[in-house]
């Protein structure tokens, strides 16, 4: 099959070129470096065409509410119209477990939206939803770090390795659409505080970790959202044999 990945170039998108690749399918990356922009629509039919399935793991490049809220639509309208047009039979797309459970939170909400365009676009569909990947947990420290403190909140996340991830948009996409929603985690639920204590153990660089329940991107995150529910399915790669890998 011709499988073109959105966000081809990127974390997940490209391990899921590689292993779709594997397979024996023609995996396309399609991104801006590559000449395809689903925000303006630039090259987006030249690169569907003749297209089985289409995977979509591309991110808005900024978190602020707006900004990714115009992201997603404007890239899922243009993403739904060129499907329609070059006869696409499968659209799977990269969301987040919880992600319809905090209508405050901007960026959910935008992902909301992309979801929605995806199952309003008349293309069959396959929704992966994963918890926060390992490798944002290095980034999410550097953005709470102030002076040789990393100021993290206690809220409970279940992060999962982007392999796995990868793994399982890949395994979707090669599959039939299902018309509905995977949620993936982690085997294990920890505190962000904790996640952080993790890594400088592993990784000491000078700095420590200090609980406070008001810093950062996850601060206000409802307790819960972040490590799913019964039906969530487990993966098995814990953070720490990561790190050690990493």
């Amino acid at each position: 099959m011709k499988i073109v990945v959105v966000g081809g170039t990127g974390l997940i998108g490209s391990q899921v070129v590689t292993l779709l690749r594997a397979r024996g399918h023609e995996a396309v990356p399609a991104a801006p470096s590559t000449g395809v922009d689903t925000l303006t629509g630039e090259g987006l039919p030249e690169a569907v065409k003749g297209a089985d399935v289409v995977v979509d793991v591309s991110n808005s490049p900024s978190f602020e509410t707006d900004a990714a809220l115009d992201f997603f639509t404007r890239a899922g309208r243009n993403l739904a119209e060129a499907e329609r047009e070059a006869g696409v039979r499968h659209h799977v797309v990269l969301s987040i477990v919880g992600v319809d459970q905090v209508p405050d939170y901007g960026y959910y909400r935008a992902k909301v939206a992309q979801e929605e365009a995806v199952r309003g676009g008349g293309t069959p569909y396959s929704i992966v939803r994963a918890t926060q990947f390992f490798e944002f947990v290095g980034p999410v420290m550097d953005m709470s770090t102030e002076g040789s403190e990393v100021r993290l909140p206690s809220t409970r996340l279940r992060p999962i390795a982007s392999a796995e991830v990868a793994a399982a948009v890949a395994e979707a996409a090669a599959g039939e659409p299902s018309y509905g929603v995977r949620d993936i985690a982690g085997p294990e639920v920890h505190r962000l505080d904790r996640l952080g204590e993790i890594t400088l153990a592993a990784r000491p660089d000078g700095r420590s970790v200090v609980t406070d329940e008001t810093a950062g991107l996850f601060a206000a995150m409802p307790d819960g959202v972040l490590v799913g529910d019964g039906s969530v399915q487990v993966m098995p790669t814990r953070y720490e044999e990561w790190l050690k890998q990493h």
